[in-house]
């Protein structure tokens, strides 16, 4: 897998939608893991329901800060979610 850079403007190469998925997957069994709704975990956050469920969908990245309190609210370490 090679970095190229991409400009801003331009939509990500197939495999980062295809890693943003596997994370959203990853997010996905660790909140039914740890019994909790997409509302639960989107309250805990804070986020809006929609957001969190485009996020565990690989629709939408999400920043570093919400990746850190989504782990933190279904109680797994960062590295689990992005590995």
């Amino acid at each position: 897998m090679s970095v190229e850079h991409v400009p801003r403007s331009a939509p990500p190469p197939d495999w980062v939608l295809t890693r943003r998925r596997q994370i959203g997957d990853r997010i996905r069994a660790a909140r039914l893991h740890a019994n909790l709704t997409q509302e639960a975990v989107a309250l805990a956050v804070p986020m809006d329901r929609s957001t969190y469920i485009r996020i565990e969908q690989g629709q939408s990245s999400a920043t570093l800060d919400t990746l850190l309190l989504v782990a933190g609210v279904l109680g797994v370490p960062l590295p689990d979610l992005v590995q």
